[in-house]
């Protein structure tokens, strides 16, 4: 009876800590993404400015 009592209590508990070990996982794969987004957001600005700065400078190659 100890036994089973003993296997229970460590199955309920590997499912918890399993939840908690995918929960964790998932929360810094977001925290992840919130950072790369960020990055990606400064680098696309940073690309158009320099577009717009190279067809200012160069408007005969734009057409204007």
């Amino acid at each position: 009876m100890l036994v089973l009592v003993t296997s229970v209590i460590f199955y309920v508990f590997g499912f918890v800590f399993l939840y908690g070990v995918i929960r964790l996982g998932v929360r810094h794969g977001m925290e992840d993404l919130e950072a790369n987004r960020a990055q990606a957001l400064r680098a696309e600005q940073s690309i158009v400015a320099e577009e717009r700065a190279f067809a200012r400078d160069n408007r005969f190659l734009t057409g204007g």
